[in-house]
């Protein structure tokens, strides 16, 4: 959690002039996977307001058009179902400055607090107008697995002038690179299996095997993969 903030990311009470943090977390959601569900449940646990969308990579090519992302992104969201959890696609940029100027616009005095998995830390510099993004937000920093927050990273966002802090959260080993390379009902949340098969997206259409429940067929032990 963010230093000096309660457990959901509140300023302790008697606190002069509170203000609440707003959790920002921005992703390809391409498709979105078992950890952007735990992200968002995690975030949701431990902030009162957290608002996600899906956006465009100009680092990526993408597997889906932005649409079909944010609209898997939403079911992910309403199914979770977590108070000061929504979607907000007014938040959509390629370039992350962009959305904190536009969540201090929509969410006025808000602390951000953009939240990143440990994998992004070393690309964090070479972002657009990285060092006037951290003086307008600070960095929570989610570890996952094979990917270590290294020392020499923090040191350098700091050096910047940001205010980084990690959030423990357990996150599965997924990654949507390895879902657009294979299609895994293992690493997908199930409230999207129906809807990929479906609209033939990533890959899942060509999966006729399905159970009587209408899941796929063999979902649960197909094998689980790093990023």
């Amino acid at each position: 959690m963010i230093e000096g903030t309660g457990a959901a990311g509140r300023p302790p009470a008697g606190a002069d002039a509170p203000r609440q943090s707003l959790a920002l977390f921005g992703t390809s959601a391409d498709p979105p996977t078992l950890g952007h569900r735990a992200f968002l449940q995690g975030l949701s646990e431990r902030y009162g307001l957290v608002r996600t969308w899906a956006s465009d990579n100009p680092l990526k090519q993408h597997g889906a058009p932005l649409a079909i992302r944010s609209a898997l992104l939403q079911a992910v969201v309403t199914d979770l179902n977590r108070p000061g959890l929504k979607l907000d696609q007014r938040l959509s940029s390629r370039h992350t400055l962009t959305s904190v100027r536009r969540a201090a616009e929509l969410y006025p005095g808000r602390d951000l607090v953009v939240v990143v998995g440990s994998d992004l830390l070393g690309q964090i510099p070479r972002w657009h107008a990285s060092e006037e993004l951290l003086q307008h937000c600070s960095l929570a920093v989610v570890p996952r697995v094979g990917w270590p927050a290294r020392q020499s990273d923090l040191e350098r966002l700091r050096a910047m002038g940001g205010t980084v802090t990690r959030l423990d959260l357990t996150i599965p080993a997924t990654a949507s690179s390895s879902v657009r390379a294979r299609p895994d009902p293992a690493m997908v949340p199930p409230e999207l299996w129906q809807r990929l098969r479906e609209q033939d997206l990533y890959g899942w259409g060509g999966l006729d095997e399905w159970s009587g429940n209408g899941d796929p067929a063999g979902a649960g032990a197909a094998e689980s993969h790093g990023r």
